[in-house]
């Protein structure tokens, strides 16, 4: 803001800002964040906190807002920033929302499913009686700082993490996308997702897989950010994983249990004829090239008609169900069978 720019450079007012930061990222960057503070005459707090799935909670959203009233921000002129993956810029985004009604906040995500999920939307909360995010909002934050040299040091899990969010836009809207993960996913995660010169066989892959990820994302969310209309292609790999991440936890990551998810809504979609056997095969060999799992032995018959359910209670009494049509094509579906869908769980169980 040219205003507070003046401002600060005048001395008139000195800028402050009270940023969160994941424990983990601040042993990595803590160092760097604070130089960049001081060198730039910003007075700051900077809170490092365990934020993870089992942590994502009211009590770490009050622990915050403690904190942001003991600091005393100005909630027009003075953003919260949050530095950290998912689980930290859901939180901080719920904390920012609450305090004085609403208060600007930044995000800087700092893990690949976080740069192309979390970062795009206007969601934020946390989990409550065991169940992924049933308390949150909508606040989207007013900028979100992109920068991929901080997925250099996460570890290769977490980079196959974050390909299933991309693998999810590729396969509901973007064939190629879907192409660009077959061809260069092997790749993607030997590099984590930098750009090097001299590797012409690749182009800049990991330029052109988080661009397009996040672009077709950015054309899917901006008609319905508040969710008005139910029927969201993004919520693919989202109906059975939420129940299986929260039951299962900490064994499968969230990138993880949604692609579970979308495996078994592959063979769903082969079973009702929407997808040809070649089809199918080629997502469950572009799941196992990037190294994601594609089943789990958590994931039940039983426990995927449990979360159907919860789907239809929360669903305005329909599944709203989007399963692929093809390859980078999608449509939502709310007459699939019973008999469809245990059939494909057999399939699927048996492969």
């Amino acid at each position: 803001d040219a205003q507070q720019l003046e401002q600060a450079s005048s001395g008139r007012r000195r800028v402050r800002r009270f940023i969160v930061i994941d424990e983990v990222v601040d042993e990595l960057y803590g160092s760097k964040v604070r130089r960049y503070f001081e060198e730039n005459n910003v007075q700051h707090k900077i809170l490092a906190l365990p934020t993870t799935e089992e942590t994502k909670s009211m009590d770490l959203v009050l622990n915050i807002l403690q904190e942001v009233q003991n600091f005393s921000i100005d909630r027009r002129t003075e953003p919260i920033i949050a530095i950290g993956g998912g689980v930290c810029l859901d939180i901080v985004g719920l904390a920012a929302s609450l305090y004085r009604r609403r208060t600007p906040y930044i995000r800087v995500p700092t893990t690949l499913l976080s740069y192309v999920d979390a970062s795009v939307g206007a969601k934020n909360g946390v989990n409550f009686l065991q169940c992924k995010n049933k308390l949150g909002g909508y606040t989207p934050p007013v900028a979100s700082f992109l920068d991929r040299s901080f997925i250099q040091s996460i570890p290769r899990r977490h980079i196959s993490n974050g390909l299933g969010e991309i693998l999810k836009m590729a396969l509901m809207k973007h064939r190629g996308l879907f192409d660009l993960l077959k061809s260069h996913g092997k790749y993607l995660l030997d590099t984590k997702f930098q750009s090097y010169s001299g590797s012409a066989n690749h182009g800049d892959a990991a330029l052109q897989t988080t661009r397009i990820a996040i672009e077709t994302m950015l054309e899917e969310l901006a008609p319905n950010l508040w969710e008005d209309d139910l029927d969201r292609l993004v919520d693919f790999g989202h109906l059975i994983s939420p129940e299986l991440e929260m039951r299962v936890l900490p064994s499968l990551m969230h990138g993880e249990a949604v692609n579970i998810d979308m495996a078994f809504m592959t063979y769903v979609a082969h079973t009702r004829g929407l997808i040809t056997a070649d089809e199918k095969e080629q997502i469950i060999q572009c799941m196992r090239g990037l190294e994601l799992p594609v089943w789990h032995g958590g994931c039940s018959w039983a426990l995927i008609q449990a979360a159907l359910r919860e789907r239809l209670r929360h669903g305005g009494g329909q599944p709203r169900m989007p399963l692929p049509t093809g390859l980078g094509v999608a449509e939502i579906f709310n007459d699939i069978s019973e008999e469809t869908l245990e059939g494909a769980y057999k399939l699927w169980v048996r492969d």
